[in-house]
């Protein structure tokens, strides 16, 4: 059962959301009442679904889509959540890239793939957060991994992307507490959605 206390009217970016788990926060933030941006890179059509689903449930959503590795982008996603809502509470960092691939299939483009994506996106996104809370702070939210502590034979690029997004996530807490930002991560164990079954895990 999602907690509602304290979520009404607060206004939610949840990356990578156009299905899979950050379709489901999505979805548990606007049935909670916030009001929620829906961000997708390519699935348009998915991020408009879960959208529809938070208003058809009474809630608040748009869908927007943005490439979160790429600062221009990050930018307009966040002028766009301005525009619709306002304000900004809540961020939750779910996008997210996964190939699988031994050592010696790790090359330039694939590194800079999971990296860019992975832990990059979630910088920029932070930056542009922080710039938009409140005098009474608000909340910022990394998707990490089970892997990111305990790797897996053929995950370990991805792996290295979820131990530093868990690094990130304890400085960001230390930095921006004096401003009540809270900075957590959830470390999922495996959880079957389109992404892991395209990637072939």
């Amino acid at each position: 059962m999602v907690n509602t206390r304290g979520l009404s009217n607060k206004v939610a970016v949840v990356t990578g959301a156009s299905k899979g788990i950050g379709g489901g926060i999505a979805t548990a933030l606007g049935s909670a009442g916030a009001r929620v941006a829906v961000n997708y890179s390519s699935d348009r059509e998915g991020a408009e679904r879960v959208a529809q689903a938070i208003t058809d449930s009474g809630g608040e959503a748009i869908s927007v889509g943005a490439d979160v590795s790429k600062a221009a982008d990050v930018v307009r996603l966040f002028k766009e959540v301005d525009s619709a809502f306002g304000r900004l509470d809540v961020l939750v960092n779910n996008a997210g890239v996964f190939r699988f691939g031994a050592i010696a299939e790790i090359t330039e483009d694939s590194f800079h793939l999971h990296y860019d994506i992975n832990v990059l996106g979630a910088i920029l996104t932070v930056q542009e957060a922080i710039k938009r809370f409140g005098a009474d702070g608000g909340s910022i939210i990394n998707l990490s991994s089970i892997v990111g502590s305990h790797p897996v034979p053929g995950a370990l690029l991805y792996a290295s992307t979820k131990g530093a997004i868990e690094t990130l996530t304890r400085g960001l807490a230390l930095e921006l507490a004096p401003r009540k930002i809270r900075v957590n991560a959830i470390a999922p164990g495996h959880t079957e959605t389109e992404g892991n079954v395209a990637a072939g895990t």
